[in-house]
């Protein structure tokens, strides 16, 4: 008789920092918990594996996404769908500093843009002042481009 493990055999790993120290077990985790009765905590356990296995090898991230994925009851997956995952709270302080980094060079390339369209070409103060800055700076020039009438009244100084 074959020996299967069951759910409570496997530890159901819900932190972003142990998934992403072990995402192999952190799929497995979520594969095991996949069909609890807690939709809502299978959902966050699957959450945490496809984080965790994001910045592996992309073949084998796109393995454990789907394995991650048709592991889970209809209700999981349903609650998988309605997180928002632009209101997940990452726990790692890397994956914070991370999308903090993403977020602000996104910005930086767009702020730089418009403000290139709209007043000619920055010079190099300009960029390293604007690398400088805030997300929130960035927003609030942003913001301020649209009605400045000059570069010195869109950087807000």
């Amino acid at each position: 008789m074959p020996y299967v493990l069951g759910p409570a055999a496997i530890p159901a790993i819900t932190s972003e920092v142990e998934a992403r120290a072990h995402p192999e077990l952190a799929v497995l985790s979520a594969m095991a918990h996949g069909k609890d009765a807690d939709a809502e905590r299978a959902a966050r356990i699957a959450t945490v594996a496809q984080a965790a296995s994001v910045d592996l090898d992309d073949d084998l991230s796109r393995l454990y996404y789907d394995l991650v994925s048709n592991s889970l009851s209809e209700a999981a997956r349903r609650a998988l769908k309605s997180t928002d995952i632009s209101k997940y709270e990452y726990q790692s302080e890397f994956a914070k500093r991370y999308v903090a980094q993403g977020q602000a060079s996104g910005r930086l390339a767009i702020v730089s843009r418009q403000l290139a369209r709209r007043f000619g070409p920055i010079t190099a103060d300009i960029h390293d002042r604007l690398r400088r800055a805030s997300v929130e700076d960035l927003d609030a020039i942003g913001e301020r481009i649209l009605f400045a009438g000059t570069l010195q009244e869109a950087l807000g100084g």
